[in-house]
């Protein structure tokens, strides 16, 4: 039961996370490929640091991951996470023929 919950609460925060323009284009960035929170930052009139916020929302919500690559830290999309939300969706969706 506990799992099933953990399950819910990372689903509730993906949602969530994805309510705001800048993550979900900050998501659409990374779907090409791995980016510096500086050159996530580049198409936004905010500042690194708020930047940097959204890209910990996205961590908070299992949908980002950074790793260390010498004195680069990376974003990187996590697609597994995607694919879940995509899937719950793909339970309800309506089927039209």
């Amino acid at each position: 039961m506990d799992d099933e919950l953990d399950a819910e609460e990372r689903m509730d925060r993906a949602f969530l996370a994805l309510g705001d323009p800048v993550r979900r284009a900050i998501i659409a960035r990374l779907s090409r490929g791995p980016a510096t929170v500086n050159e996530l930052a580049g198409p936004f009139d905010i500042t690194l640091q708020a930047v940097s916020k959204h890209i910990r929302v996205l961590e908070q919500a299992g949908l980002v991951t950074r790793t260390r690559d010498a004195q680069r830290r990376p974003v990187h999309l996590d697609p597994a996470a995607l694919e879940r939300l995509t899937a719950w969706i793909d339970r309800y969706r309506l089927e039209t023929e």
